[in-house]
């Protein structure tokens, strides 16, 4: 396929998995299909949302294997890749590229905190590494270490950095890389709370959680942003509003796996260190649900 410039509503995909533990297959190709019926614009397999971090490397290759297959397509995908070993994740870029991925994510190094040199030279290496293009993530709270505007905006540079998934949730930050990126570099949310403030001070869209749950909202409200309509884009804001709190009451995808399994779409399981969602917070959960219409109240 032909990639254009990502934008709109790309979903942090979970992985499905059975109740033994393993990739539950059909319920991620039905999960894949459901998305795009439901208007989103790209997919992103295998990021924190997907526990990747708990994947061997054929299950991570599997997972996206099977989303490419199941996409045929229709739209981007975005595989996530990281690690904070440069030469793992050129090697987990490569097989990622292998199968069939339109773009890949990557977070900055996690743990080691580079210095903002170490960064731009990690995320060289691996733009250098692969034919695919690459998404930047920055997500601090998961990291330990910000990328700083200016490190970003060197990245940007590079023709192989075409976006970053911006998580610091500091919109001075976010509103300096908009204000002096090259035209084909995207800005795209990493914080589905903050969507509307960025997409309304140029931003390109988001890398969304709530869209598992809610894809046709979150869709919509990228799209009236991008239209301008902020009125509109306001009032699918506020409605989204209380899932999009629900959706973070624990750990991500902690409380979206429980209420994907409420909505009959996968099961309930995720991959120890993460366990299911604490009892006390499921009515709250499932009355998100019911807000934006995901299931009846």
């Amino acid at each position: 396929m032909k990639v254009e410039r990502l934008a709109g509503c790309g979903t942090a995909l979970v992985t499905p998995f059975t109740v033994q533990g393993e990739v539950d297959e059909q319920s991620l190709r039905s999960f894949v299909d459901w998305q795009i019926a439901s208007g989103v614009h790209f997919l992103v397999p295998c990021g924190s949302t997907g526990e990747a971090a708990t994947m061997t490397v054929a299950e991570h290759r599997r997972v996206v294997e099977i989303t490419v297959e199941q996409t045929a397509g229709r739209v981007p995908v975005v595989a996530g890749a990281a690690s904070n070993d440069t030469k793992k994740a050129i090697a987990l870029s490569r097989e990622m590229e292998s199968a069939g991925a339109t773009h890949l994510l990557h977070a900055s190094p996690m743990y080691n905190k580079p210095p903002q040199r170490g960064i731009v030279a990690h995320f060289r290496a691996i733009a250098d590494a692969v034919g695919i293009p690459i998404v930047v993530y920055n997500v601090p709270g998961r990291t330990a270490s910000n990328i700083e505007a200016a490190t970003t905006l060197e990245l940007a540079e590079h023709e192989n950095i075409v976006a970053v998934k911006e998580a610091s949730g500091n919109l001075a930050q976010i509103g300096e890389i908009i204000r002096h990126r090259p035209s084909r570099f995207a800005v795209l949310s990493g914080e589905d709370p903050l969507t509307l403030q960025i997409m309304a001070d140029g931003g390109d869209g988001v890398v969304s959680v709530t869209s598992n749950a809610a894809p046709a909202l979150v869709a919509q409200l990228t799209e009236l942003c991008a239209c301008g309509d902020f009125a509109a884009a306001r009032a699918v804001h506020h409605r989204l509003s209380e899932w999009t709190v629900a959706a973070f009451v624990e750990s991500n995808p902690i409380p979206v796996k429980a209420a994907l399994a409420m909505m009959g779409r996968v099961a309930n399981v995720v991959r120890l260190p993460l366990v299911p969602l604490a009892d006390k917070h499921e009515p709250t959960v499932r009355a998100a649900l019911a807000s934006v219409g995901a299931i009846t109240a």
